[in-house]
């Protein structure tokens, strides 16, 4: 299996296991999730930080920290261990990977083959765009490698 094979089932994989995720909560609780578990389990702050082993003052910087976004993941799940709940850490794409790399391999490829077209041009060797669709599938299947496609400029 060579590199581009290899990303596309990378892809396929990550694409089935995160669509899993898709119908999850975007924005958590104003509060933060660990306000709104405890209070939902009517534990007060003084509870959660007694079996958390940090003080109550430390369970709202905790909170505030959650709802503010800055806190670490260490803690989140030392939290959620002291609510009987498990951290679900995943970086959910906004479509599927597949539809992000073809995106992408469709701006280098047209930029490329626009590059080519217009040098061909100029040598009085133009190309007809009949075939263009075609170009492009055989450019990104043939000459666009999964690596460099995130570094070249589209």
């Amino acid at each position: 299996m060579d590199r581009r094979q290899t990303s596309a089932a990378a892809r396929r994989s990550l694409d089935r296991t995160l669509a899993l995720f898709r119908p999850a909560p975007r924005h958590p609780p104003a509060k933060g999730w660990i306000r709104a578990l405890r209070d939902a389990l009517g534990m007060t702050a003084e509870q959660l930080g007694d079996r958390m082993g940090i003080s109550q003052p430390s369970v709202q910087r905790l909170e505030q920290s959650e709802a503010s976004g800055t806190i670490q993941l260490g803690s989140l799940r030392k939290a959620a261990a002291a609510l009987d709940c498990e951290v679900v850490y995943a970086l959910v794409p906004r479509r599927s990977l597949q539809e992000t790399y073809q995106a992408a391999a469709l701006r280098v490829a047209r930029r490329e083959l626009g590059l080519i077209d217009h040098t061909m041009a100029l040598e009085d060797q133009a190309v007809g765009d009949e075939d263009d669709d075609e170009r492009l599938k055989q450019f990104i299947a043939e000459e666009l490698d999964p690596r460099e496609l995130w570094g070249r400029r589209s």
